[in-house]
């Protein structure tokens, strides 16, 4: 049944935050449709995304999105954005002597920008280093729009390469920003090594005065173009000062907005640059206290990372099997939480049969447990030609997903909660095309829907826990400049090739790629907490780290803060533990 347009706005906090986000917004600009003829996607776009006009009357639609980073991160990203360039403003220019002018040579843009220039223009590429996956031109009699950059990018294929060349995360946003979007704090910097944001309490600090002011203003901007305001999502880098700032944005949002869902996506990256033993113990106090303050202010809150930990000494990596990316790059990793994102946040933005925030929050945190634990496969393992049952029937030893919380599964088949999303099986068979009388090769295989066929896989390893899940057919767009990342088993849709491809043999572009994720409550979550406060309850702050407590928090809140991780782990202990157990400890 289809919805009304329930909008959501999203806010986007530190440099990491907005290199995932940079490719979500990419992800969700590649399925954009211009078409009004065309049959609508499983997506309803407007959902995340507005639709505006310019000076000169274009059409836009930008995102419902507030960005914020720290002073030095845009490059060559305008704050304001280049849709409604005002021009160059001489009012202001009223004196008639001589004037010496020093004017700094802007940074250069990478490969990929300077082609999105030319779109813009209305110019078409060249066919330098394209790939060979065969797709028609537009025609040049087109009207140059959106659309149109869309159409070209996605067919042309480009291989731009641009691991060495990404600094920052505007060097690859192919989607054009409203003014009102980015925010930009100018009291730290975003390289060097003074004035930087390394402390929770700074963060906290930080949302006052003029900061306060820019965000406020945003907020009533984006939420009063809004009719049916579903609420927030909220991606917060969690291992610098951003969780401090981000801690009191949700508090803000939680006591302005009640009742709407506040949705919080903590990132962190697998390594930071520069770091040292001092950086890496603000990095783990700083996820712990960002743990704490955010769950306590959103309706969920979700730590993504690819990090085998948010300790000090963290284990290996998650690793795909279907992945060669480099996890240690965050244009990588980002890209790969990104993609998992896009399915995790499908339930409430489906076109049909949506799930409001609320609804996916209540179902989730159970009993005031409001840290969830997110899992993936991305993507999901189906070779081309098979069947969801023959896919899954691959996996019997055990789920395909793998942590994108740090958070490994028990295996012990206990949950409180799960919210499960298969994305991206169009035109694949979800059920097993059997002949009359012939023998079933399993149970999948004798069910009549993608749904049932889901389900009880998943329930043969959380037999008796409760579970909602959805099958969303239409596929992630990959189109450039997404890292081409994949295996070369995979063929163009992103499914297993059947027959190994030849040696020597370039692979096939990556267009488009299924994912299966899924969001858990359960007992998992009780050893991690008590693992992050064991971390950070180790050691004497005052003696090691006395610096930590002088940027702003005080000892008393610290150490509340760290009782209240405490007793966050103890809500997730299994009920058929005994008392004996060591998370009393």
């Amino acid at each position: 049944m289809s919805n009304p347009c329930r909008e959501v706005i999203t806010l986007q906090l530190g440099h990491y935050s907005n290199f995932v986000g940079t490719h979500w917004w990419n992800l969700q600009d590649a399925s954009l449709s211009y078409d009004p003829e065309g049959t609508p996607g499983d997506i309803q776009s407007d959902v995340v995304f507005r639709e505006g006009k310019t000076l000169g009357g274009h059409v836009t639609h930008t995102p419902r999105l507030i960005a914020m980073d720290l002073k030095g991160s845009l490059r060559t990203l305008r704050q304001e954005g280049n849709l409604y360039d005002p021009g160059e403003d001489t009012s202001a220019l009223s004196w008639d002597g001589s004037l010496l002018m020093h004017k700094e040579s802007p940074p250069e843009k990478n490969i990929f920008l300077e082609d999105l220039d030319k779109l813009d223009k209305g110019e078409f590429l060249s066919d330098d280093d394209f790939y060979s996956n065969p797709q028609p031109q537009c025609s040049a009699a087109v009207a140059v729009s959106v659309d149109t950059v869309n159409d070209q990018l996605s067919r042309v294929q480009k291989a731009y390469r641009l691991e060495g060349s990404v600094k920052v995360w505007s060097d690859f946003l192919r989607i054009h920003l409203h003014p009102r979007t980015i925010s930009v704090i100018h009291q730290y910097n975003h390289d060097g090594e003074a004035n930087r944001l390394e402390a929770f309490g700074q963060g906290e600090a930080l949302l006052q005065g003029s900061v306060l002011e820019g965000l406020e203003d945003r907020l009533h901007f984006f939420v009063e173009e809004c009719d049916y305001l579903q609420g927030f999502q909220v991606l917060v880098d969690l291992a610098d000062g951003f969780a401090g700032l981000g801690s009191k944005v949700t508090e803000l949002l939680q006591d302005n907005y009640g009742g709407r869902g506040i949705l919080t996506w903590g990132l962190a990256p697998v390594s930071h640059p520069d770091t040292t033993p001092m950086k890496d113990l603000y990095h783990m106090l700083n996820c712990a206290l960002g743990t704490v303050h955010l769950a306590n202010h959103s309706s969920f809150f979700c730590p993504l990372t690819l990090r085998g930990g948010l300790g000090r000494r963290p284990t290996s990596p998650t690793a795909f099997p279907l992945l060669n990316d480099d996890p240690s790059l965050w244009f990588h990793s980002s890209s790969v939480l990104a993609l998992a994102m896009d399915a995790l946040t499908s339930p409430y933005r489906l076109q049909n049969n949506s799930v409001p925030m609320w609804q996916l929050a209540d179902t989730l945190a159970v009993a005031g447990r409001k840290v969830v634990a997110a899992y993936g496969a991305v993507p999901f393992p189906m070779m081309h030609g098979t069947s969801l049952p023959d896919a899954l029937g691959n996996a019997t030893d055990g789920l395909p997903w793998k942590p994108l919380s740090s958070c490994p599964e028990t295996g012990d088949g206990k949950c409180y909660s799960q919210w499960a999303t298969l994305k991206g099986l169009e035109g694949q068979r979800l059920t097993s095309s059997l002949a009359p009388g012939t023998k079933p090769l399993s149970p999948l295989h004798s069910l009549h829907s993608g749904e049932d066929v889901l389900e009880s896989y998943i329930r043969s390893f959380y037999p008796n826990s409760p579970l909602a899940l959805q099958l969303v057919s239409s596929p992630s767009k990959l189109t450039p400049p997404f890292p081409q990342i994949f295996s070369q088993w995979l063929d163009a849709k992103g499914f297993i090739q059947n027959q190994e491809p030849p040696t020597g043999s370039r692979p096939p572009v990556v267009t488009s790629a299924p994912v299966l994720t899924s969001l858990q409550s359960g007992p998992a979550l009780g050893p991690w907490l008590s693992e992050l406060h064991r971390g950070a309850s180790s050691f004497d702050i005052r003696r090691i780290a006395p610096s930590y407590l002088s940027q702003g928090m005080e000892t008393a809140d610290y150490e509340e803060a760290l009782e209240q991780l405490r007793l966050l782990g103890r809500c997730y202990r299994d009920d058929s533990m005994h008392s004996s157990s060591s998370d009393d400890d």
